[in-house]
């Protein structure tokens, strides 16, 4: 399961100047797959992933820790007006999040999506846009 992690590291007490992740793999033994991360010197974004049965545990445990948690369903939204499924998607996708089916229409597999957006970007029709 996806969760979009942000958090402040303004101050040395901060959750973002903190190893968090480190110390919930060694406190829980649930391994956490960070996906993308987006860190300056006031805040972060990273993007996890765990396992399905232990996600209820880590968002608990972030959020007991000062951290903001948001599962992400459905990450990136697929207009279906507007997509005219020329397959732009697929070529740009580093992530294999886009296939045709066997009526050459575009199909998401949203658990494979790390945000990155070159879908986004490259769709003529402008038919895809990221969750807020």
């Amino acid at each position: 399961m996806k969760l979009l992690l942000t958090f402040s590291r303004k101050s040395e007490k901060d959750p973002g100047r903190q190893p968090v992740i480190a110390r919930l793999v060694k406190e829980t033994g649930v391994l956490i797959n960070v996906e993308k991360a987006n860190i300056n010197s006031t805040a972060g974004e990273v993007l996890i992933d765990v396992p399905d049965a232990d996600a209820d545990l880590i968002r608990r445990r972030m959020e007991e820790m000062g951290i903001t948690v948001r599962l992400l369903e459905d990450a990136i939204v697929r207009d279906e007006t507007e997509c005219i499924d020329c397959g732009v998607c697929i070529g740009v996708c580093p992530q294999k999040v886009f296939y045709f089916d066997e009526d050459w229409k575009i199909h998401l597999r949203e658990g494979l999506c790390v945000l990155c957006g070159k879908c986004i970007r490259a769709c003529p029709h402008q038919a895809l846009s990221q969750q807020q």
